[in-house]
């Protein structure tokens, strides 16, 4: 691939988890990756994957530290990426949090932390990355929902939010930018095995697969593959639709 062909993807949230195995699995597939880490205590393992991609996948791969709900901190970290890659042309945003709770006990900060992160953190990034897909006139935004934003979950009005907001903020953005050849997709995956999914008794897991049709959660690599679709040319003629990545489980 010559610099002209080089694309770059932003992945939000990707030191670990959901986001490093998207991150991945794009470098795998031929795109330099911008990492986004947020704590402090995030930024050994975003600079140990970034190694790691650029040693796997023979593309170049950095790590950007900002918090996604600071406006101007994503204005200065898509600055960053751009001046370090000469463009961004897909935008995964996976940074998200919990902060659980049922409503009648739920504070004012635990639901606005949430939505500001996991929403408010997803319009930043695509209000700063969309004019360089603009004037690209091309881009390919990739939102991280959930099923709980499809479907609810008690002790979850927070984070259900939140994730029901992305799946507007896709259909709308998708509205708007589509002539400029950007398509804008969200992602809903199910119960993924994460660190949150294993800190679970054998009992509460085998509970949570019973309720899924595949009869298992899902793997990382499995919301990591379905963005690699939508980050491609196969993809081209998919834009404001949701995909779920639940084994069946909204079925």
């Amino acid at each position: 691939m010559t610099e002209q062909q080089r694309r770059t993807a932003l992945v939000t949230g990707a030191a670990r988890g959901i986001g490093a195995a998207i991150a991945q699995a794009l470098g795998a597939a031929g795109f330099d990756v911008a990492i986004n880490y947020h704590s402090d205590k995030s930024a050994e393992a975003a600079r140990i994957l970034a190694e790691q991609i650029e040693e796997e996948s023979s593309v170049r791969a950095a790590i950007f530290q900002a918090n996604v709900a600071d406006f101007d901190e994503v204005k200065a970290m898509v600055a960053a990426v751009k001046e370090a890659f000469g463009g961004i042309h897909v935008l995964v945003n996976n940074a998200g949090i919990t902060a659980d709770g049922l409503v009648m006990r739920m504070s004012e900060e635990q639901f606005r932390s949430v939505v500001d992160t996991n929403l408010g953190g997803a319009f930043n990034c695509l209000r700063h990355v969309a004019p360089i897909m603009v004037k690209q006139r091309e881009g390919r935004i990739i939102n991280i929902s959930s099923v709980v934003g499809q479907y609810g979950n008690a002790g979850q009005v927070n984070y259900a939010a939140s994730k029901a907001g992305i799946i507007g903020l896709t259909k709308s953005a998708a509205k708007e930018l589509g002539r400029k050849s950007i398509t804008v997709n969200a992602i809903a995956p199910g119960f993924i095995e994460t660190a949150m999914t294993e800190a679970l008794s054998e009992e509460g897991q085998a509970a949570l697969s019973s309720r899924i049709s595949l009869g298992r959660l899902g793997a990382p690599e499995d919301v990591a593959n379905t963005a690699v679709f939508l980050a491609s040319d196969s993809a081209a003629y998919i834009t404001g639709q949701v995909l779920g990545v639940d084994g069946g489980l909204s079925l």
